[in-house]
């Protein structure tokens, strides 16, 4: 989600003018732009009286954005991708495992769904032991409710191995607590700028495997509040300035899901995240609390996490 003003070195088109009335539409940065009504953005881009500039800048970011997708692949490929690169993780208990069909798939987001103190922050310290034990892969651990515990990854490591493997196990999987959203975002961003460099480079040791948030809910859900100013909110910059820009809810929440599939299908990551319930109406029912607009998010094939803890909450 690289911010417009980083373009402007490599593309002169995309100067302050350009930026400037970008942002007065709430366009701050590419995936920003894709969001957008581009029609609707051409329309008023014709109003100004530097039109012409403001529409070869449009159709210049337009260029830009198909360079960079990933060309279309048929089924074979697919198919070869997945044998070849799409592995599964162990999640460090034969039971999920089973039930999982062999474990966490790379390249998929899985997603487990339970009410408050059902075990879900424990498979997740526990899947991040197993892949940094026996699959010697490295683990990005978000942890949004400072619920991780170095202790309780250590525990699970040394039931099987010395105290110097321990250490070397542990060392493998990196903690970063993100209590916002926003922040969200910038972790990774940050995470696909190293990934992405590490390509370049060539640098294959201990390649990232897993990467859990847990919860994904816990920052999401403060921004669904109801209708009108609830689901609205004032983005401040990092410089203090106010913009006058206004985010739903629902929007971010697909932008942050659809950004981790997007480093799970090209950097051949496992995904892991975890998502509370809530109550459903009489009778003690409970839904996840993310609802139907976040339910395309997690992949749907096979005994994913939400399928396995929609139709049993206890085992999660």
């Amino acid at each position: 989600m690289a911010p417009l003003k980083h373009l402007e070195r490599d593309n002169p088109i995309i100067d302050a003018c350009f930026r400037d009335f970008c942002a007065s539409h709430g366009i701050l940065t590419v995936e920003d732009f894709l969001l957008h009504d581009l029609y609707e953005l051409a329309a008023f881009a014709e109003r100004q009286t530097n039109a012409d500039r403001l529409k070869e800048g449009i159709t210049h970011m337009l260029s830009l954005i198909e360079h960079q997708c990933r060309p279309w692949l048929n089924g074979m490929e697919i198919l070869e991708d997945l044998h070849r690169n799409k592995h599964t993780l162990s999640t460090g208990d034969n039971g999920m495992d089973s039930l999982l069909q062999g474990g966490f798939r790379e390249g998929q987001l899985t997603e487990l769904v339970g009410p408050s103190s059902s075990g879900k922050t424990q498979i997740c310290m526990q899947a991040a032991a197993s892949v940094a034990e026996k699959q010697t892969g490295r683990v990005f651990y978000v942890d949004t409710g400072n619920s991780f515990s170095a202790r309780r990854i250590a525990q699970f490591i040394c039931a099987t191995s010395d105290a110097a493997l321990g250490k070397k196990v542990l060392s493998r999987i990196s903690c970063h607590t993100v209590y916002d959203i926003f922040t969200m975002f910038d972790t990774l961003q940050g995470l696909e700028v190293t990934l992405r460099s590490q390509v370049q480079m060539n640098v294959n040791e201990y390649r990232l495997r897993l990467l859990v948030v847990d919860s994904i809910s816990s920052l999401i859900t403060p921004i669904l509040g109801g209708s009108g100013s609830q689901d609205e909110l004032v983005i401040w910059k990092k410089d203090s300035r106010v913009t006058n820009l206004v985010f739903a809810g629902r929007a971010l929440m697909v932008a942050v899901g659809y950004m981790l599939k997007k480093l799970a299908h090209e950097h051949n990551i496992a995904i892991l995240v975890t998502n509370h319930t809530v109550g459903a109406g009489e009778g003690g029912k409970t839904k996840p609390a993310l609802g139907e607009t976040w339910k395309s998010i997690p992949h749907p094939s096979g005994l994913t996490g939400r399928t396995l803890t929609r139709k049993d909450n206890q085992q999660c």
